[in-house]
């Protein structure tokens, strides 16, 4: 059991490694930085499509369906929940959403950036009992908070890191070919 459980966290160390580092081709990694508008009525489609056509084309085409709905749950929480701390909003400005992603052989990463250093709530566990998942799950699914809900399960992993000048950035995780983390349980 010791020598499983120092094999998972040696995988979980190299994973936060490669997670650091910017990816390139040379190494087998693929990494894209781009920035939307929250206030363009087009902003979570253009992620999605951006999303699925950079993860083909990165040879990640496994979790496109997984991956643009991750997206399009953080990118909603910009557009919907988001309020730029003052000293990075522009009067008349637009609020800025910065999308990251790096691919690796053994991991998919994706980040969203915005302008609130406002942690998020990511949800401490299952919001209902797996016995209720059958006909009722959404009569006991929160009101709110089940966009971050739906980015845990579908993630090997989520976490958030303050930026650097303020703001913050929502990360999470796909492990390729069970190459890091058993999957959970669905």
């Amino acid at each position: 059991m010791e020598a499983r459980r120092a094999e998972r966290l040696a995988r979980e160390v190299d994973a936060f490694d490669h997670w650091f580092a910017a990816s390139n081709p040379s190494e087998g990694g693929y990494f894209l930085t781009a920035s939307l508008f929250a206030e363009s009525p087009n902003t979570a489609r253009v992620a999605r499509d951006m999303t699925a056509v950079f993860l083909t084309d990165a040879g990640a085409a496994e979790f496109v369906d997984d991956a643009r709905l991750v997206v399009s749950e953080l990118v909603g929480n910009v557009v919907n929940h988001v309020v730029p701390e003052r000293g990075l909003a522009r009067p008349g400005g637009a609020r800025r959403i910065d999308m990251t992603f790096k691919v690796w052989p053994k991991w998919v990463f994706i980040g969203v950036a915005d302008e609130d250093s406002s942690p998020p709530l990511l949800p401490l566990g299952d919001a209902f009992s797996p016995g209720l998942a059958g006909e009722l799950s959404e009569a006991v699914l929160p009101d709110n908070g089940r966009g971050l809900f739906i980015v845990q399960r579908l993630a090997s992993s989520v976490w958030w890191r303050p930026g650097d000048l303020g703001g913050k950035t929502v990360w999470c995780r796909f492990d390729r070919d069970g190459a890091t983390t058993e999957r959970k349980p669905d």
